[in-house]
Order: structure tokens, then sequence, then C-alpha cells
């Protein structure tokens, strides 16, 4: 958590950089382990829990049409923390950044609407995202969270059932790759977060999945191999047809 409260270190840097404000949304590992307080549970912080790695991801769209930017661009923000670029094939379109006192890795993404998914600019941070399939379904209707670092930082993250049925659809998508092992961290952020909300927001985290199978069938596909590959997640789901 100190490493989120780091990006807004201070209250005038709360202020002027407003990343969560203009549509920034913590998403992966950093969110999960948020979902602590909002959920009211405890996790064990094994490896399911454990990332150096910052993911903010915003809807390019958003970022155009909110006709307003962090008052310090953000690149500058990073640099005074000692983030650098990492290489990009692009060159001028750093998406990725590297703490060079610690390997902390900050990365910007935004979600893909076309069969690609190229480098797009985030006007509003001011910096270039990755553009990934699936994550627009993640992003709808982000929540408030408190983070408690020193004074306390209010940030964005993901509704925990759409995080939960999301790590399904990646944990597949990652297989079709070199990062089988990151397919299983995400296979049991999954496993753990249904259990809780199979319990606790039975609704919800229907409705969530109810959203993502009714995207088609790829999306179908993705959530059900998933499921197919955990005990657990076929008792909490039941079998997709």
């Amino acid at each position: 958590m100190q490493r989120i409260g780091a990006l807004r270190e201070g209250r005038e840097n709360r202020r002027r950089n407003r990343v969560f404000r203009l549509g920034g949304t913590v998403v992966g590992t950093q969110a999960f382990r948020i979902y602590e307080g909002e959920l009211g549970v405890r996790f064990s912080f094994d490896q399911t829990a454990q990332t150096s790695d910052i993911d903010i991801a915003s809807f390019e769209r958003l970022s155009i049409a909110l006709e307003d930017t962090v008052s310090s661009p953000l690149d500058n923000v990073l640099r005074d923390f000692s983030f650098e670029p990492a290489p990009a094939l692009d060159r001028g379109k750093a998406w990725r950044w590297r703490q060079t006192r610690n390997e902390t890795l900050v990365e910007f993404l935004t979600p893909s609407f076309t069969e690609d998914e190229p480098l797009r600019p985030l006007p509003a941070l001011g910096v270039h995202a990755q553009s990934l399939h699936h994550l627009n379904y993640l992003l709808a209707e982000p929540i408030l969270a408190a983070v408690t670092y020193r004074d306390g930082v209010l940030i964005q993250i993901p509704r925990p059932e759409r995080f939960a049925i999301h790590k399904l659809i990646v944990a597949d998508r990652r297989l079709d790759g070199p990062d089988s092992l990151k397919a299983l961290k995400d296979r049991l952020q999954a496993e753990f977060l249904i259990t809780v909300l199979a319990l606790d927001r039975p609704d919800d985290l229907q409705e969530a999945l109810e959203d993502a199978l009714s995207r088609g069938k790829r999306w179908r596909e993705r959530i059900k191999k998933s499921i197919n590959k955990s005990p657990s997640l076929q008792a909490r789901l039941g079998p997709l047809t």
C-alpha cells in the first residue's frame, strides 16, 4: 500500500495530480489486496496477494471527454519518485515505468475496442497506456476505497465481483502465452473472492457473471475453461453450458 501512497504523497500532490478523479482505477493485485477492507476479510498474503507492480487503468474516451488534465504531468511526478520509462517498441510512448531503487513497476492500461491491442493515449493523465481486451468490463462502475497510507489516500478500484469474473477470463487468456504462473495466480484470486462473494454478495456475483457471459461466445469459453479447472469454482458457480 505504501507504493500506491507514494504516487499521491503529500496534500499538495494529491490536489494537483488528481489521478483517480480523472478516471484512473487501480487494478491487478494491488486492488485485490484492498478488498480486505472492502469485504471485511483477511488474506494470508501468500503468493496470491504479493506483487511489486501497480497497474492503473482508465478509459481513453473518458480521458478525452473530461477535457481536464493533471496539473503536473504524471511522468514528471513519476520521475520525482525515481521512476524511469521502461523501453517500449513505440518510441516516445512509454506505458510502463520502473522505479530504479527497488524495481517497482507502474503500468498504465486502457480497454481495447479493436481487433488488436495497440498503445493508446490517456490525455487526462498525460501518459500512454497498453490497450487490452475485456478491460472495459472490469472498469465498469468502479468504487472508492481508502488506502491507509499516512493521512489516508482515496483511490478507485474495480467492483470485487467484476474483478473476480475478469480474473477468470484473464487466467485463460494467459494460457495462450508464457504466463502460466500468472494464470494460476489469477485463478486463485478469483477463487478467493468468489468464495467470499457467494456468501456475502451472491446477487452481485451472479449479476456480474451473467453480464460477462452475455458478451459473446469467446467470453463464455474463457470463463468456462477457468471454472472447469477448479472444483471450488464449479461448486460455487455451477457448470456452464
